[in-house]
């Protein structure tokens, strides 16, 4: 090989490699639903997402690479989602994958991700059976930042009782996530004493509760509790509105939810729930967030769609970043097992997340860490 040709060779061969390395990217799935009944909680999530890494590629990325996120709508579709979860595995070659809004979608998919060695962070979804799909692996790859229904369930059971509440009337939605919360909350419930008077089940998209809503009344409830999420629990809201039948409404965390505040108006006023996170400026690390989110993305009225979900979702980047930095590559178990004890302090908007993960606890938000929140007026306050 002459010595022209020898230079064209490596002059190749630089430029290509050059030119990998400028692609080295750590691939990161970011997979829920943005469009449908449940976007303001995948949008919201999606935005806190793209926020954290836009911080942390501002910052030099993580080992020496720009984070990439590999985005995809699962439409609240369990099918959907399957078909996401194998594409950002065997197409686009994902290191994890955050996301997931839906438990049913988040049951149908991370099975693959657990099968690939590839953790998965969880930051809405709250199914309590989320984090122990799979007892029997040695290794657990499914991670969460999300507060589960356990935790949920027994915050409402005690506020039921400190509010001398007696006469329970559950509704929950049809969906994985309404069926298995509703059973998480007959158990918190039991364990206070207190069995429904009413136990009813509604579906997606549907329009008129009042046959749920009278069965609750005749049966003398003083207090609705509700599973599932916001356009549906404003029909729930609006539907007690029109057969005059005013008793407290609470919930789980989604009656947060904007299109549940905007859909319901003044009947939304007083509803209850759990919250991770409320959009108040109340810590500088929270204000700072609030302030980027709302220069980013300009929501309207300046109101957060789902501030729980777009907090959890900025969060879920930060903490798994820790992970791949203390393991030092992007293989899966070295992140899985670097995410299980973790060395370094992550300070979250939603707390300060210290050895959040074990080998045999995969749940970041433990007892204690959520308050009770109250629609108040269009927003979301602190309920005193």
């Amino acid at each position: 090989m002459n010595f022209k040709l020898k230079l064209l060779v490596a002059s190749v061969a630089l430029g290509l490699s050059f030119s990998s390395m400028a692609a080295d990217t750590i691939k990161i799935g970011l997979s829920g639903p943005f469009t449908g009944g449940s976007a303001p909680m995948g949008v919201s999530m999606r935005d806190g997402v793209k926020l954290a890494a836009a911080e942390i590629n501002a910052k030099g990325g993580v080992l020496g690479r720009q984070l990439q996120l590999i985005e995809r709508d699962d439409e609240a579709k369990n099918e959907r989602g399957v078909q996401i979860a194998q594409e950002l595995i065997n197409k686009e070659q994902v290191v994890a994958t955050v996301g997931f809004i839906n438990t049913g979608v988040s049951l149908a998919s991370q099975r693959f991700y657990q099968e690939a060695k590839i953790p998965v962070m969880n930051n809405v979804a709250t199914g309590s059976i989320v984090t122990k799909q799979f007892p029997d692996a040695p290794d657990n790859y499914i991670f969460r930042n999300s507060a589960n229904d356990s935790i949920q369930c027994a915050m409402i059971a005690d506020e039921v009782v400190r509010r001398k509440f007696t006469k329970v009337a559950i509704l929950a939605d049809s969906t994985n996530y309404g069926q298995l919360g509703k059973d998480d909350l007959e158990k918190a419930l039991a364990k206070k004493g207190l069995v429904a008077v009413t136990v009813e089940k509604y579906n997606i998209k549907d329009v008129d509760m009042t046959p749920q809503l009278l069965k609750s009344k005749q049966a003398g409830a003083d207090v609705v509790i509700t599973y599932g999420i916001g356009p549906e629990l404003a029909q729930i809201a609006n539907g007690m509105e029109k057969l005059g039948w005013k008793v407290p409404m609470m919930g789980s965390w989604t009656l947060s939810m904007g299109n549940f505040i905007d859909n319901a108006g003044k009947n939304a006023n007083g509803a209850t729930m759990p919250q991770t996170f409320i959009q108040d400026p109340n810590t500088p690390k929270r204000k700072a967030f609030i302030d980027a989110y709302l220069k980013a993305y300009n929501p309207p009225n300046g109101r957060i769609a789902s501030p729980v979900s777009a907090a959890q979702g900025y969060d879920s980047v930060y903490l798994l970043v820790a992970g791949i930095k203390q393991a030092g590559v992007t293989d899966g178990p070295k992140i899985r097992a670097a995410l299980e004890d973790l060395k370094e302090k992550v300070d979250g908007v939603v707390t300060s997340y210290s050895k959040p993960y074990t080998h045999d606890d995969h749940e970041a938000i433990k007892n204690g860490m959520a308050v009770f929140g109250k629609v108040q007026d269009g927003h979301v306050v602190v309920l005193k």
